[in-house]
């Protein structure tokens, strides 16, 4: 086959959840005011009588809110029996209402949930009142769960509704409290209640305390790791968080650090975060020609930060100057090969891109704000990301994280999929660690080598490689199938399998003592790690880079609860046909996909994605996050018969969309894998050893899909 069609899966992350800013507000018919004597912000108590109540009276009310409100959620209401008594969706501002049935009875769970998000809380009236839902309440419903797992508690009280009481309640929130009472006396609050207290979003008060924190619930299946982390500013860039971690078996629960109120001066108000997603929208909603010069409404044009001209746009940056922003490397700009920041300015078809979903992540040490975000282009295709702003008099600008090289690091859950040998299908968890393959002026890689010095175990050794966009891992002082991604550990999926995955793929990049599921869920969420770029030009002084991670790695029982994207029936068949009929006197070809040439004549050697007469490529079923990325990993022809370099190429990908092609992308000038006439086509013998479905959710999670063809049998024609 000339062209090639493949899929690629997605996932959902589990209960990683990020708090902030809360928004909305609600009130119960039983409420009574009270106002907090340190703010006098008013705030209101859901009242607990119990008894006989007309249906106008029954309802429940609340926020759902996931750092700042968490809108347009899907709100779930169960009983004791089980039964669903309200289904309804919040409102812009994390607002739902519900009009509960004469039948209910208590207790009640509360389940709002939008995209990879799901957040609980609990009451135990049957009347109604107000229940916010918030990682800080699903806190207290992991607590009340027999295993830990919020998601199990509605399903539990069925047989034993004695599990949820007025008291119970109670002693979980009073003991919570406990544990952020450094946090409130930094910022000088109180909370009354944390399920039933109603909160404005303005950044003040009760909802700053919000604003300041972010929770994980990690069930592992007999219990939940839960770790809670104040966003304060580091004394240094390289200082550790303040955090606090705990089980939900814990007969005791730590204390957060202490933190000084000028530690949290800098967090954003949710207004000022929402102010620049509208900036952001404005910007955008100017067709390409005025965003930014010699633009074009109908095609894609290149420049640099000074082409950007529509005062909406230069507006959003440090001293209304895009030539101010830096970020991983990349100024405001485009070049031929699409690369730049906000590259998107350019591009005619990103006109209406809308900005949502904003919430406060972190503070850099010099205050810093990073942002992490939701973008919907004009066909509804989504991707998530993170931004670096400044607070300038108010007013949030865009900045980037000021750093030289483009590096990034992420949690990635994968799920490999060995097409011929399926019994040896495996999860693999860890961090993908991807370092720009930096050139020099030459056209040769410019760094010698990358330490990363992760928060956990043993530095780690990056190089350059002449065909993979990204510097790869070494191992015994040997390269690592052309790998950035780090494993800490691996697990068949089939539990008749014996052993480990590393014995059927021995070019795994896997971490030499495996990590426990347990191991795992102590990591921290939010944690450093550091680079040291070493330059081939020895005349060239080191660079040192740090990273903080939103989340952490999953376990390989969170995966497991994961759903990801497919190939078709169809185009698996037609794979293992491709396989199949791969004929060759190397059987090191055995397993991969080649391309055969040259094809200029006939059709371009290109990766055609996608079924018989173009149908689609992978399905995506419910509850699994959609690909936005594909990627290809194979091998450059052989000359003398010696493998000259591996290679990586990818494209990015709609989530609405379920068929691609890949074009052939030449990354250094020893790279061999593209056609040396016409360069975005393969070269004649190149060939494909796995493709990769990914895409990233909103806390920054890497979600794979790989399809494996090596280690195929041989055709029985050999």
């Amino acid at each position: 086959m000339k062209t090639r069609k493949l899929t690629r899966p997605a996932a959902t992350a589990i209960l990683m959840l990020s708090l902030a800013a809360c928004g909305g507000s609600g009130g119960g018919n039983s409420a009574s005011s009270a106002s907090d004597a340190n703010t006098g912000t008013s705030i209101e108590t859901a009242g607990s009588n119990v008894g006989n109540q007309s249906s106008a009276q029954m309802q429940l009310k609340g926020v759902a809110a996931t750092g700042m409100a968490l809108a347009n959620a899907t709100i779930t209401v169960t009983d004791s029996t089980n039964a669903t008594v309200c289904n309804t969706q919040t409102d812009t501002q994390g607002a739902y209402s519900c009009t509960l049935p004469v039948t209910v009875k208590s207790p009640m769970v509360v389940k709002a949930s939008r995209d990879e998000l799901t957040f609980y809380s609990v009451t135990a009236s049957a009347v109604g009142g107000v229940v916010n839902v918030t990682p800080l309440t699903t806190i207290v419903v992991a607590q009340l769960s027999p295993d830990g797992n919020p998601a199990n508690l509605a399903s539990a009280i069925v047989s034993k509704p004695g599990l949820v009481t007025e008291t119970a309640i109670s002693q979980k929130v009073a003991k919570l409290l406990t544990t952020l009472q450094p946090l409130l006396s930094a910022l000088n609050t109180t909370i009354p209640d944390l399920i039933s207290s109603v909160f404005a979003a303005n950044g003040t008060g009760a909802d700053k305390v919000l604003d300041a924190i972010s929770v994980s619930v990690s069930p592992s299946g007999q219990t939940a790791n839960i770790e809670i982390t104040v966003k304060a500013q580091p004394l240094t860039t390289d200082a550790a968080p303040l955090s606090v971690a705990f089980r939900t078996d814990a007969m005791t629960m730590p204390v957060l650090p202490v933190v000084t109120a000028g530690q949290l001066s800098a967090i954003p108000a949710p207004s000022l975060v929402a102010n620049l997603l509208a900036r952001l929208n404005a910007c955008y909603a100017l067709p390409a020609s005025q965003r930014v010069a010699n633009g074009s409404d109908s095609g894609i044009v290149t420049g640099t930060a000074a082409s950007v001209t529509a005062s909406a746009c230069r507006t959003l940056f440090l001293g209304d100057d895009p030539s101010n922003y830096l970020d991983n490397g990349n100024r405001v700009g485009r070049d031929v090969s699409d690369t730049g920041a906000f590259a998107s300015l350019f591009r005619s078809e990103f006109t209406g891109l809308k900005w949502d979903r904003g919430n406060f992540e972190s503070l850099y040490s010099n205050n810093d704000i990073e942002l992490s975000y939701r973008r919907v282009d004009a066909t509804s295709s989504t991707d998530n990301g993170t931004l670096v702003a400044r607070n300038v008099n108010g007013t949030l600008k865009l900045v980037g994280n000021g750093y030289k090289y483009a590096a990034s690091v992420r949690p990635a859950s994968e799920n490999r999929d060995l097409v011929y040998t399926p019994a040896y299908n495996s999860f693999t968890t860890g961090y993908n660690i991807i370092i720009d393959n930096r050139l020099n002026d030459s056209g040769y890689p410019a760094f010698k080598k990358v330490i990363v010095t992760p928060p956990f175990g043993d530095p780690l050794i990056y190089v350059a490689n002449l065909g993979t966009s990204s510097l790869v891992a070494m191992k015994n002082n040997r390269i690592v199938k052309g790998t950035s991604f780090y494993r800490l550990a691996a697990s068949y999926q089939n539990a008749d399998t014996t052993g480990n995955p590393v014995d059927k793929e021995t070019d795994l990049f896997l971490s030499n003592l495996q990590y426990t599921d347990t191991q795992i869920q102590e990591l921290k969420a939010r944690d450093i790690w550091k680079m040291e770029f070493f330059h081939s030009d020895s005349q060239v002084a080191n660079v040192v880079q740090t990273y903080r991670t939103l989340a952490r790695a999953q376990s390989i029982y969170e995966i497991k609860q994961l759903l990801f994207a497919d190939v078709t029936p169809a185009v698996r068949n037609e794979i293992h046909s491709a396989l199949a009929s791969e004929i060759s006197s190397d059987i090191s070809m055995t397993g991969l996909i080649v391309f055969e040439g040259p094809a200029l004549r006939k059709e371009l050697n290109i990766f055609d994605f996608s079924g018989l007469e173009d149908t689609p490529a992978w399905i995506v079923p419910n509850g699994a996050a959609a690909p936005t990325k594909l990627t290809v990993y194979g091998r450059s022809p052989k000359v003398n018969g010696a493998l000259v370099n591996i290679f990586d190429d990818s494209t990015r990908v709609s989530t609405l969309s379920r068929k691609a092609r890949l074009y052939c992308s030449k990354h250094t000038l020893g790279d061999r894998h593209c056609d040396d006439f016409y360069q975005s086509q393969f070269a004649q013998g190149t060939s494909i050893n796995s493709i990769e479905l990914s895409t990233t959710n909103s806390q920054q999670i890497e979600l794979k899909k790989t399809f494996v063809f090596e280690n195929a049998p041989l055709p029985s024609n050999r």
